[in-house]
């Protein structure tokens, strides 16, 4: 700045010096005022004039602070991000309350881009200034991402919540996990979250601390997660959820068994769902009728370890003893009850807490059923009933275990305890339907059955099968069922005798007889399914739910070497294993920290796919994923990466460099391939970078 030169008098020049010392001895004094108040006294010798200060310039941040609020409530949201920009640049991030009055803003914002914006803020912040991040904010912002089916970002803003330890209540957890699950990534996403939340919750109350109790997953969002699992048929991460609930103590209520039966039943888990049974059995009326699934996915289970003899059973509780529940609720069963998982002999078994008589009325799901053409058993009239498919599946079973004499017991006892009519008899629905469906001899046996019963047998039902004897050319057949006829007095009309005679007649002289069709739906749709089941070869499939089961017990009981064994003798007697043979060992092995043992199973596993096995199943994959990261197997890594890839499979990318950073956060960070000193450092080398880069670039 040019100051002209001038001539003082004597007065201007002792103010000058005066002003001057001031100055000195202020700044001296260390007061803050000097500077302004020399201002005011030098700038009558300058000749410049003066320049307006910007209204953002200066030490005062103020009225930026004011345009940015003023932004916010008109919605202005290029202007608020704008002036955010400004802002950083001059004097850093806003104070906290502004930083919260910003994100919950963008989060409300109708333009598509302000969460995308509103992210990245929030993740500058946490990198820079983390103590300016506040839960409310946070949680608003993760619960309309999730609302804009935005699953990824939303997950982040939750697990950065997690890190910071400064969780969402539950009740807005459950929100975001509604939203989150509607699609197949934000299942995946949430589902691992979950997870998160139950070790973190684990870590901080073996510490003690205070905030462990925020941390705690509630039963509801457990639920959530659960159901979202089961639509998407990952049950192998739903078993992960159920263990991960009995780990953290979450009492589990009516919805949470439901969902409890749905994943064991598709994991074939039969022992694990009939621990249940001596508690829904002793349920109380008002509630006992949400517990129906129960017993047709316990049969569903009876039938695919091909045990007749349990299937039998339970078919005769549910039509003799169901209806003998309690009318009051019953009080053992309204405190929390201990279901262990796996052995219940093992000192360190899993535990979960349920309370059997609980249904919230704030449930914010129903679990629905896989449909009445699927269903084996249904609730009807206050009463359950075997289905049409039910039925078939009972018939064919007994069928081919030739023991059409227990079938006829059975049958029998229901009819007579039922009371129904001739029109309305289960007995001759069976014999129908076997007579449509050609098993002729069967049907025989089960009338003789009834009549031994003294089950009365409509003339009908004879008839019916006397015409198919004609119709197969059954002399013999035909002519021991006359006599039988005659003998029962049936035919007292003498037409009925004409018919008899016409029939017989036809059958020595080659003659056939047209069957009339079924005379009732139930008739109709019973030998439709008695003709798909008797086509149906499972004999191999029960083998395979048998022998799960050992490995499932043994690998829970750490008795690796008998679980070993089995699944040699599976591969010996060419049973093919399941996904769910693979899981129970690969997490055994994982349990002991042995990563040797999982690459054989891999090695197996390719064989299979390679003879064109389907064994493609996203939680196997993750599984081997996550145990070959803490191994160090990344030529694997990289495998199951592409095979994900290939699939169209989701990767929870988080999930995978958080286990990466932990184990080998500073494997050969500074070495490069050239620094190699064998073959198969410089591979081992080139594999970890290349996921580093994985990771990188997503």
């Amino acid at each position: 700045m040019h100051i002209r030169p001038m001539k003082l008098s004597g007065l201007d020049f002792r103010f000058f010096v005066n002003a001057s010392a001031y100055v000195a001895r202020v700044v001296t004094n260390g007061e803050s005022i000097a500077k302004n108040s020399v201002g005011l006294h030098l700038e009558r010798f300058c000749t410049n004039t003066p320049q307006k200060r910007p209204l953002w310039g200066g030490s005062s941040n103020d009225v930026l602070l004011k345009k940015l609020e003023n932004a916010l409530l008109v919605c202005k949201d290029d202007e608020v991000w704008n002036i955010f920009r400004k802002f950083k640049t001059l004097y850093g991030f806003p104070p906290p309350s502004f930083i919260s009055k910003l994100i919950c803003g963008l989060s409300y914002s109708s333009e598509s881009r302000s969460l995308p914006k509103a992210c990245n803020i929030v993740f500058k912040i946490a990198k820079e200034n983390s103590t300016s991040l506040q839960t409310d904010s946070l949680s608003r912002l993760c619960l309309s991402l999730a609302r804009a089916q935005m699953p990824i970002p939303a997950s982040k803003i939750l697990r950065l919540m997690l890190v910071k330890t400064i969780p969402p209540k539950m009740d807005l957890l459950s929100l975001v996990f509604m939203h989150m699950v509607k699609t197949d990534a934000g299942t995946h996403l949430a589902s691992n979250i979950l997870l998160e939340f139950c070790d973190h919750y684990r870590h901080l109350s073996a510490k003690r601390s205070e905030c462990a109790v925020s941390m705690k997953p509630s039963t509801i969002v457990f639920n959530i997660v659960l159901e979202a699992c089961i639509k998407l048929g990952s049950s192998l991460k739903a078993e992960q959820i159920i263990e991960a609930m009995a780990r953290v103590g979450v009492v589990a209520d009516l919805h949470s068994v439901l969902l409890f039966i749905y994943v064991y039943e598709l994991n074939g888990q039969r022992d694990e769902l009939k621990k249940f049974k001596e508690y829904i059995d002793r349920v109380s009326v008002p509630l006992s009728q949400h517990y129906y699934p129960f017993y047709d996915r316990l049969l569903r289970l009876h039938f695919k370890f091909d045990d007749i003899d349990s299937a039998a059973k339970l078919v005769d509780d549910i039509y003799f003893h169901w209806g003998s529940h309690p009318l009051k609720q019953n009080t053992d069963l309204t405190r929390p009850c201990l279901v262990p998982i796996g052995s219940p002999y093992l000192l360190e078994a899993l535990k979960n807490q349920v309370v059997f008589e609980l249904l919230r009325k704030d449930s914010l799901f129903h679990v629905n059923g896989d449909g009445d053409d699927d269903e084996l058993i249904v609730l009807k009239d206050g009463n359950l009933i075997l289905t049409s498919k039910g039925l078939a599946q009972l018939i064919v079973k007994f069928k081919k275990s030739e023991r059409i004499g227990d079938l006829s017991k059975l049958l029998t006892a229901i009819e007579q305890k039922s009371g129904n009519t001739q029109d309305d008899s289960i007995c001759c629905d069976v014999i129908h339907a076997c007579v449509y469906s050609g098993f002729l001899e069967t049907a025989h046996d089960i009338l003789d059955d009834m009549e031994i019963a003294n089950v009365s047998i409509p003339e009908k039902t004879y008839m019916l099968l006397l015409n198919a004897y004609c119709r197969e050319k059954m002399p013999k057949e035909a002519e021991a069922l006359a006599k039988q006829i005659k003998r029962a007095a049936l035919v007292v009309d003498p037409s009925d005798e004409t018919i008899v005679s016409d029939c017989l007649r036809g059958v020595i002289n080659g003659s056939g007889v047209n069957l009339t069709a079924p005379t009732s739906n139930r008739q109709s749709e019973l030998t439709v399914h008695l003709i798909r089941e008797t086509r149906k070869d499972d004999t191999a499939l029960s083998r395979v739910y048998v022998l799960n089961s050992s490995i499932y017990f043994f690998c829970k009981a750490k008795m690796l070497e008998d679980a070993r064994k089995i699944y040699k003798k599976m591969q010996a007697i060419n049973i093919q294993p399941t996904v769910q043979t693979f899981a129970y060992l690969i997490q055994a092995y994982s349990s002991l920290e042995d990563y040797r043992e999982i690459t054989f199973l891999w090695g197996d596993i390719k064989r299979y796919m390679v003879r064109g096995r389907s064994l493609v199943h996203r939680d196997l994959y993750e599984l081997l994923l996550i145990n070959f990261l803490r191994g160090g197997y990344f030529e694997r890594v990289l495998e199951i990466l592409g095979l994900m890839k290939d699939h169209g499979m989701y990767a929870d990318r988080w999930l995978y460099r958080d286990e990466f950073l932990r184990r080998h956060k500073n494997l050969y960070r500074k070495l490069k391939a050239t620094d190699a000193r064998t073959e198969a450092q410089r591979s081992r080398i080139e594999h970890v970078k290349a996921f580093r880069m994985w990771v990188r670039n997503n």
